[in-house]
């Protein structure tokens, strides 16, 4: 007797999809009370569709989690005018990396004082910018930006400021996204003296005000310990701050990298444990050196909007070749770059439809002409799929729009916000006419 295996979502399959996530019908699932496929239909694939309610949830799980802590939203992950509006109501504050991220949140009215500017390179246009909108804070990535920012701000200026720190811990999930060792490109070195001459330069600039330390470790960071030995480590440089200039540094900042689960049964970072035992560590290692407890800021980015996403795309074409079967969509690596760029993993569904077929490996590929164009290897998926079919990929809240192209001229896709059984459009569909316009010479 043949088994008919019902591919419906089990409890477990749908533990990386949003919590809104209902499917009342098998095969045909609904997020924010809203079903997908009949999204795929209303905007054309592909498509990302994001749950409001999910973010701002994330948003006030964090501030428990962190009472006493300014919680700071790493705008990198994903950002849209509506996106640092939610933020802005849920109390948190706002990590930008570029002017274009500082403008596009300020002239959508978050205050610039809860922002953080970071990155590694800062144009002067960078730094114009966040001075002139009165951007919270700035953090010192390198030596030459000291004086850079000192002239800025000219003899009657004040800026605050923090000092990027690299602590020499190893921890990421992938090496291309582990900062908090001496080999990568941000941060002054603890190890080597360059952070403690950093802030020695920086406090024979009247116009600077050091407020505090700041450290990041990395992303997909799924376990506690090194965020504590981060505590210890940048606890120990304060001190001798203290012992060397005088100065009680008030400000901590551990930056985010806190890791999710992309398909069921990953680990992810235990946010109550981590501020249990981080707050525990602080305090420990403050009394041991004699100094007051700092207030900490964390930076989590793909925590709070990473599941709360999901994207959408049609089946272009299944194919039969080589002992494998590929499913190709009409989106790829334009829209998502981080399987290419980091060997990231999915957990694709049909949508759309019931299939009673059994499920296969197959691996989901996009449109482009790259061979490393694969969204999802090795995906369960039923074997009778088929073009025209609808493939949906939780967990796309982060690091996939923010990080998309244009590659062979195809828009990025819209992003669409569903609450309470509405869909509203975040951002419009890049079109070929925007692509034009870009072009003006010949």
């Amino acid at each position: 007797m043949t088994t008919v295996h019902e591919p419906t979502a089990p409890a477990a399959e749908l533990s990386v999809w949003p919590a809104s996530t209902t499917e009342p019908v098998p095969g045909l699932p609904a997020v924010g009370g809203v079903p997908l496929a009949e999204l795929a239909e209303r905007y054309g694939t592909p498509v990302y569709v994001l749950d409001e309610a999910e973010v701002r949830d994330r948003c006030r799980t964090y501030r428990a989690a962190f009472p006493d802590a300014e919680v700071v939203y790493a705008a990198k992950a994903f950002l849209c005018r509506a996106m640092a509006h939610w933020a802005d109501e849920e109390g948190l504050g706002l990590d930008v990396c570029s002017a274009g991220e500082l403008e596009l949140a300020v002239t959508t009215g978050f205050p610039a004082e809860r922002i953080v500017l970071h990155g590694n390179a800062k144009s002067p246009r960078d730094l114009d910018t966040a001075l002139r909108l009165g951007v919270g804070r700035i953090v010192i990535d390198s030596p030459s930006e000291i004086a850079r920012l000192a002239a800025a701000l000219g003899p009657d200026g004040h800026q605050k400021v923090l000092v990027r720190v690299v602590p020499g811990i190893v921890a990421g999930g992938h090496e291309k996204i582990r900062t908090g060792t001496e080999d990568q490109k941000f941060g002054l070195s603890l190890a080597d003296g360059h952070a403690q001459h950093a802030i020695t330069r920086i406090l024979d600039q009247p116009q600077l005000e050091l407020t505090g330390l700041h450290c990041h470790l990395g992303s997909q960071i799924t376990g506690v310990k090194p965020y504590l030995a981060a505590v210890r480590r940048m606890v120990g440089l304060m001190a001798r701050v203290h012992e060397q200039h005088g100065l009680v540094l008030p400000e901590l900042d551990l930056g985010g990298g806190h890791g999710i689960a992309y398909r069921p049964g990953e680990d992810a970072l235990d946010l109550t444990e981590l501020a249990r035992r981080v707050r525990a560590e602080l305090a420990d290692a403050c009394a041991t050196a004699g100094l007051p407890v700092p207030r900490l800021l964390i930076e989590p980015g793909r925590a709070i909007v990473g599941p709360a996403g999901v994207a959408l795309y049609r089946v272009l074409a299944v194919k039969h070749t080589g002992g494998k079967v590929f499913v190709a969509v009409d989106g790829g690596m334009s829209d998502n770059p981080r399987p290419a760029l980091y060997g990231v993993r999915y957990a694709p569904r049909l949508i759309g439809r019931r299939s009673t077929a059994e499920r296969a490996p197959a691996t989901v590929v996009g449109r482009h002409c790259e061979a490393g164009d694969v969204l999802a290897a090795d995906a369960e998926l039923p074997a009778d799929v088929r073009p025209g079919d609808l493939i949906a990929v939780p967990v796309a809240g982060a690091y996939q729009l923010s990080m998309a192209s244009a590659y062979n001229l195809v828009g990025r896709p819209p992003v669409v916000a569903v609450r309470d059984g509405v869909a509203r459009v975040l951002v419009r569909r890049e079109s070929l006419d925007d692509l034009r316009a870009r072009d003006v010479g010949l």
